[in-house]
């Protein structure tokens, strides 16, 4: 979308999934297809209203590039080829905007922004835009599981948008008849709304962020739990349990949180991480959980 400005607003979202699934897929059945509804046919939809919408506007301020990644899931191949191959000069680039499962908003009306410490003219817009009650939770660094961190490690500044994880993540359930349109119309209008504050700013700053992967420790087992990564209360929040996995066989819930495991207090998801990276393969562990009002202890064998 060409208004004859000086910069350029990158606009993305993958459109890649896994197909039957095989790799990158978490269901044990038989093959089955793969739809990706919230990852990440809603991003892609997100993306495509966003044209609609700024095609009409007065916003003429910033050029815009809108993009459909493909090979996201393989490791961000998309994203990253672009970025070393741009069509337009990357210097010229102001921000970039990805959207990645977008599409599940809760009850709760969570909504994770990552990348708001990349640039000072983020702060103020992404309250001031803030007009639907989202709650939101906010992540400074740029980089992340998806394409935003192509360009942020190019020195651009980058926010992604994210409705949370689900326990029909990378399987077949992944469907249509989940998604939650009207929340997909609020957080589409909620990223509309960061464009227009941003749109009279000219070419804004970059700045870099600590980069928290890099912190996190490296463990060799897992629980068989998906976290509840839009959970901001003391603890992990199960979001969904792994049928056949050591959390399952210890009658662990969607909903529980867990507190401790053995004597190591896990506070939130990085506690939780380095708490899990004490244990090995066989290793048994005692873990204090919370289910509604009570507290109760689960045991738990690494296999």
């Amino acid at each position: 979308m060409d208004n004859k400005a000086k910069q350029t607003v990158v606009i993305g979202a993958h459109f890649d999934h896994l197909g039957y699934g095989k790799e990158g897929s978490l269901y044990t059945g038989a093959p089955a297809i793969h739809n990706g509804a919230d990852d990440n046919a809603s991003g892609v939809a997100m993306m495509i209203y966003l044209a609609e919408t700024l095609k009409k506007s007065k916003l003429k301020n910033n050029n815009y590039l809108f993009i459909a990644f493909s090979g996201e899931e393989k490791g961000l191949w998309g994203s990253n080829y672009f970025v070393n191959h741009p069509t337009l000069q990357l210097a010229d680039m102001n921000y970039m905007i990805n959207m990645d499962m977008v599409g599940r908003l809760n009850p709760e009306r969570q909504l994770a922004v990552n990348g708001t410490g990349t640039s000072p003219a983020f702060e103020e817009v992404l309250t001031a835009a803030n007009k639907s009650g989202l709650k939101l939770k906010l992540s400074a660094s740029g980089v992340g599981p998806s394409d935003h961190t192509s360009f942020y490690l190019q020195n651009m500044p980058v926010l992604a948008f994210f409705t949370g994880q689900h326990e029909d993540y990378h399987k077949p359930s992944d469907d249509i008849h989940l998604l939650n349109f009207s929340g997909m119309r609020d957080v589409s209008a909620y990223v509309y709304r960061i464009i227009e504050g941003l749109d009279g700013k000219g070419k804004i700053t970059f700045t870099k962020t600590k980069d928290e992967s890099n912190d996190a420790p490296r463990f060799t087992v897992s629980l068989g739990v998906i976290p509840d990564y839009l959970y901001d209360g003391k603890g992990m929040r199960i979001d969904g349990v792994r049928e056949g996995k050591p959390a399952h066989k210890a009658d662990l819930l969607k909903g529980d949180i867990v507190l401790k495991m053995n004597d190591i207090e896990v506070a939130d998801m990085m506690s939780y991480m380095k708490a899990l990276a004490t244990f090995k393969q066989g290793d048994t562990a005692n873990l204090l959980i919370k289910r509604g009002d009570q507290e109760m202890v689960k045991q738990v064998k690494f296999e």
